[in-house]
């Protein structure tokens, strides 16, 4: 149950920094809110919260795997 939980966390945070990191949707979102300042600080926080993402999906996908396989 717990691996489920994390596989679903990792899967939408994942998308969203997706999302967020090969589209304009935050620097027009910043743009918009007059924040436009902090578009230069994105991609030092966008970049390894999508690596931590990708690597929680990948530890749920290999933890939901083991528990199956047992």
């Amino acid at each position: 149950m717990a691996s489920q939980h994390l596989l679903k966390a990792g899967l939408i945070g994942t998308v969203i920094l997706a999302l967020c990191c090969f589209t304009p949707v935050l620097v027009i979102l910043l743009g918009a809110i007059g924040l436009s300042a902090l578009v230069g600080v994105l991609d030092y926080v966008l970049l390894p919260a999508l690596v931590f993402f990708i690597g929680l999906t990948g530890y749920a996908l290999w933890k939901r795997k083991k528990l199956t396989s047992s």
